[in-house]
């Protein structure tokens, strides 16, 4: 009898694959810190081959002892947006993959917006126009690298999400697919009518041979070859990294909420079986689409959380690890009036602002290394509330909690600094890897190893629950400063 369930969870920064057992737990996991590329300012680049060759390699290494015949399925969750050309016949890629964080796009999209497209491309696709998604950096691809364009309208190239192009490889090229989850993160798929759309089509100038099919989050993907692991086995679940996690975290109800805090943050907010638009900036997305019907959410998306914390670390060297900034912002026993708005790629929801760029605001000779890092933990949070009131103006709703995963969830500090900010609970599950639990709950769904992604192992579980302890004048207080901070970086962006 088959035992486990192999998820990959293919993210910015690393590749990571982990096993789970019939009961949900993780029994063996593997990771590869992936190379990040920055061939020009605001321009962030993965190498395909690079994701190819560790996603095989943390696979390999999380399955050894483990008998081939006992993996049942694997499920895949991915860092979306990101985009890549590929040869059809060889499965090459025809450049670098433009990661979802890259700008180079941002006058391609002020022109749409000058041109009034804003209003169709909300409507068909519950996005904002933005550097962000897929269309404008496949656009991008086509006009600018030699022959993509002329071999594109062949149908010798095929586009594709990162998902897309490890179901490629993982089939032997046999099968050039993606999920609904991922199609509605590219500005070119019409979520409700689920679908490519024609007019988006034309207004980017996509051949439509270049994408994929579209199915639903489980079901049979089709088959990774024996060269993978040693036998064909079946990839039976597709999602989104946010809305893999939204499965893991068990928010399948409408007005749950969940977070996850990795080298950015993204909020999902289950609104149910109707796509309503966003009045407050949010992004109407998919949350997930079993049995051919669409669950949707509201999403808020920061581009700089984790990678905030990894700056600190890297660029300026007053952090020697990550897992440290807890401890240091704990040593301070109240704000410093440091404000850091970490916008090094712009800002995200609900500003909406490519061209702005990171400050620090309330420096004082007496200001520290200790300062900064607890500005960083303190921003990510401020950027959260952001997005919470967002979420309460458009569906009317009053979260009783939130719920959060990723590698800063493990930060007792910046979570409970996270509930005073918000003013209500927030719960860390047993098993803080979301993401990858979202992507095995749906590969054993597609599997049939049982009816629903909630019936999967012993499903949510609480670790801790950490509750507000701020009042609400000193919570207001110190947001206000934020808000003064954030105005300050739009207005040098707009002059």
């Amino acid at each position: 009898m088959t035992r486990y369930i192999l998820a990959i969870d293919q993210g910015t920064t690393s590749s990571r694959a982990l096993l789970f057992d019939a009961d949900g737990q993780v029994i063996a996991t593997a990771q590869r810190e992936l190379r990040q590329h920055y061939p020009h300012d605001g321009w962030v680049e993965h190498d395909p081959e690079d994701i190819w060759r560790d996603t095989c390699a943390v696979c390999r290494e999380a399955v050894a002892g483990i008998a081939p015949g006992d993996v049942a399925a694997i499920g895949i969750a991915n860092q979306r947006e990101t985009t890549i050309l590929w040869d059809r016949s060889s499965g090459r890629p025809f450049y670098n993959a433009i990661v979802w964080q890259d700008r180079r796009t941002a006058a391609r999209c002020r022109e749409l917006r000058d041109d009034g497209h804003d209003a169709l491309i909300a409507a068909k696709t519950g996005l904002v126009i933005d550097p962000y998604f897929s269309a404008t950096k496949l656009a991008w691809l086509l006009d600018h690298v030699p022959d993509a364009r002329a071999r594109a309208a062949r149908g010798e190239l095929c586009f594709g999400t990162v998902d897309s192009f490890l179901l490629f490889r993982l089939t032997g090229g046999a099968v050039h697919a993606t999920d609904a989850t991922n199609a509605a993160r590219t500005m070119l798929y019409d979520i409700r009518r689920q679908d490519w759309d024609a007019d988006l089509l034309r207004l980017f100038d996509i051949p439509p041979a270049l994408l994929p099919a579209v199915r639903d989050n489980a079901g049979a993907f089709g088959t990774a070859t024996g060269d993978f692991l040693g036998r064909p086995i079946p990839i039976t679940g597709m999602a989104g990294d946010q809305q893999a996690a939204m499965v893991g975290q068990g928010c399948l109800e409408p007005g749950m909420i969940k977070s996850t805090y990795g080298t950015g943050c993204f909020a999902l907010m289950n609104i149910g079986a109707e796509a309503r638009p966003s009045g407050h900036h949010l992004l109407t997305t998919i949350a997930y689409r079993l049995d051919g019907r669409a669950t949707y959410a509201l999403e808020g998306s920061i581009f700089v959380a984790g990678a905030a914390i990894q700056w600190l670390r890297d660029g300026l060297r007053v952090l020697d690890d990550a897992a440290a900034s807890a401890g240091i912002a704990a040593a301070r026993t109240a704000p410093s009036g440091v404000y850091l708005v970490p916008a090094f790629t712009g800002l995200g929801a609900p500003h909406w602002l490519p061209e702005a760029r990171g400050a620090i605001f309330g420096l004082t000779r007496d200001t520290d290394s200790g300062d900064l890092v607890r500005a960083a933990l303190e921003a990510v949070c401020y950027q959260t509330r952001d997005l919470f009131a967002a979420f309460g103006a458009d569906s009317g709703l009053a979260p009783r909690a939130i719920r959060v995963d990723g590698g800063m969830a493990r930060n007792d500090w910046m979570l409970q600094f996270l509930a005073d900010m918000l003013g209500v609970p927030v719960e860390r599950p047993a098993i803080n890897e979301a993401t990858a639990l979202g992507a095995a709950c749906l590969a054993a769904v597609g599997a049939g190893l049982c009816a629903a992604p909630a019936d999967f192992g012993a499903g949510w579980r609480l670790d801790r629950r950490f509750a507000p302890a701020m009042d609400a004048a000193r919570r207001d207080t110190l947001y206000a400063g934020w808000r003064r901070a954030i105005a300050a970086v739009k207005a040098h962006a707009e002059s």
